[in-house]
């Protein structure tokens, strides 16, 4: 386990983003949480209400011997909007950012160069307005976030906003993902 390495993401709500990144191969572990704010230890209702800076996100333990971070930033850009201020569809305010917070500098420069990649070949009718910022601490989000779509796929906002995302992931990243157990 000494050659897996930490990334942390944010896209919207930390659901969407767990189920998708759950079935990638090279992906160890995923956890829900929270990163970037000024409240120590915040809990998901004060990080709802906008006031502690956090943000969403997931916590990803993979192998980049399997799955280069940059595969792993091809999926976060792919399955959320990049280009929104703040929110992720219905979900508004800073929790909701888009945002890389990288752990070491070969993962500011790959989010760099993705993003001027991403820019450069006009995908996007707007600007990407992710931030890149170093990680600092990160705060697991209450025990009934986690694993949340896996839990709960007839939950509404499961099935109208993260199962689309999951099904895009299986569609457009089918070698990525974890083989089927049969």
């Amino acid at each position: 386990m000494e050659s897996l390495e930490t990334a942390t993401l944010g896209g919207g709500c930390f659901w969407c983003l767990e189920a998708v990144f759950q079935e990638m191969r090279g992906v160890h572990s995923v956890e829900s949480g929270y990163m970037g704010g000024a409240t120590e230890r915040p809990t998901y209702r004060e990080v709802c209400s906008g006031r502690t800076g956090h943000a969403e996100v997931v916590q990803l333990r993979f192998d980049p011997l399997v799955t280069p971070f940059r595969d792993v930033l091809e999926v976060f850009f792919a399955i959320h909007d990049p280009t929104t201020l703040n929110r992720q569809g219905n979900d508004v305010g800073t929790q909701y950012r888009s945002a890389v917070f990288y752990h070491s500098d070969a993962q500011r420069t790959a989010a760099a160069e993705i993003i001027h990649e991403l820019e450069q070949s006009e995908g996007w009718p707007r600007p990407i307005v992710t931030e890149v910022v170093p990680a600092s601490e990160f705060f697991k989000a209450e025990d009934y976030h986690q694993n949340y779509y896996r839990g709960n796929p007839n939950q509404p906002y499961c099935s109208y906003v993260v199962a689309p995302k999951v099904d895009k992931f299986r569609r457009k990243f089918a070698s990525l993902r974890k083989p089927v157990a049969g």
